[in-house]
């Protein structure tokens, strides 16, 4: 596992919409991850479904030409109270993927739980708390931050892969989130338990914690 982690990858994350689509690229090596591109390409002026999906099929080819990604990490599974929309998600979701299909890019999906679940250890937080999480791992300026959650929401598809390759690693590894949590700075050490104790946090408590600082931030 730990070979497959060292080894270089550019992986394309891919957040399918029908008016925007989050992109984002990331060179990794290691536990050195770097962000060549990301953004949300905008075909909302464009009249009519098809014409947008064409729009955005071109742009993910070019978007391949120009960095020859190793993967596509996609989300799946969308589900919505709307099934008119729900179909326009999934047509932009096979748009995607021909598009990876066609320049023979291997493909990987993940469901929005498992995302979210990748990147702040809960797999029902918020696409702003996803958001924060990402500029604290990845180190983003805020004036680089984009208005646009579809953007970060890929730039998260694509790190989610990148953890499943094996936990970043240096010596001894990184088993769980709580590890790797605390190699990043997430979380910091306390003196106390609960149940007074000696030590650091509970997973949950330090989860919490990392996650109330995100938010106090961003307001």
């Amino acid at each position: 596992m730990q070979d497959k982690v060292r080894q270089e990858h550019i992986i394309l994350g891919v957040d399918p919409g029908t008016l925007f689509m989050g992109y984002a690229v990331l060179h990794t090596i290691g536990q050195q991850v770097e962000i060549l591109e990301f953004g949300a390409y905008d075909v909302h002026k464009l009249e009519g479904q098809y014409p947008r999906l064409q729009k955005e099929f071109f742009f993910l080819q070019e978007i391949i030409d120009k960095y020859h990604p190793t993967c596509l990490a996609i989300e799946t599974q969308f589900v919505d109270k709307n099934p008119q929309t729900m179909i326009k998600i999934v047509h932009a979701q096979g748009v995607a993927i021909a598009a990876a299909l066609s320049k023979d890019v291997p493909i990987y999906e993940y469901s929005p739980m498992k995302i979210k679940m990748a990147i702040t250890g809960n797999g029902h937080s918020t696409k702003q708390q996803v958001a924060g999480m990402l500029q604290r791992f990845l180190h983003i300026p805020e004036e680089e931050m984009p208005k646009k959650l579809d953007a970060t929401d890929a730039l998260g598809i694509a790190y989610c892969h990148y953890l499943q390759l094996g936990m970043p690693v240096s010596a001894g590894g990184a088993k769980d989130w709580k590890t790797y949590a605390q190699r990043k700075g997430l979380v910091e050490k306390n003196p106390s338990l609960e149940g007074g104790k000696q030590g650091r946090l509970s997973p949950n408590a330090q989860l919490m914690a990392a996650l109330a600082t995100v938010k106090k931030h961003k307001k």
